[in-house]
């Protein structure tokens, strides 16, 4: 990989404005966490349990998000204790148990996301179409690259 020149000034330059950018998310992350009285995974669980069309185990959760089975199992304890989720019976498996949003929450929980990220979207305005395909591809390998550094620092192989 050529690191002097044009490209050596970019990939610097992206270096240190990544590490600004993953900064100021969980900076936000945390102030946004705190406004609603939670823990910041916590947070994020309902983020991506709001994606989810249909309820979950927590095994899925534990998938979703990158913990043990016995971590999820803790924030799901702590997000039923907060009124976010209600574990119920699987009716075609009873053995498995089903984790779903509670609505009400759920809407107070999108209208503080719509407060703050009312501009998001807006925000990608000024890029044309190859650009917002650019960025998408660009979340997309993010998160799975993100992925597997989570489970390289689970595995201890750092």
């Amino acid at each position: 990989m050529e690191t002097s020149g044009k490209r050596g000034v970019l990939m610097a330059e992206l270096g240190h404005e990544s590490r600004r950018y993953m900064a100021s998310y969980a900076l936000f992350n945390q102030a946004v966490a705190d406004h609603v009285g939670l823990h910041p995974t916590d947070l994020q669980c309902l983020n991506l349990l709001s994606l989810e069309p249909e309820p979950v185990t927590t095994g899925h959760i534990a998938e979703l998000t990158g913990l043990t089975t016995g971590s999820a199992t803790r924030l799901v304890d702590r997000l039923e204790r907060a009124g976010y989720v209600v574990r119920e019976r699987d009716t075609a498996d009873r053995r498995r148990v089903l984790v779903s949003t509670v609505p009400e929450r759920m809407k107070e929980f999108g209208a503080v996301w719509e407060k703050l990220g009312g501009g998001w979207l807006a925000h990608f305005d000024a890029y044309d179409e190859r650009e917002l395909a650019l960025l998408i591809t660009h979340m997309k390998r993010t998160v799975e690259f993100t992925a597997g550094q989570i489970e390289r620092l689970r595995s201890g192989d750092v």
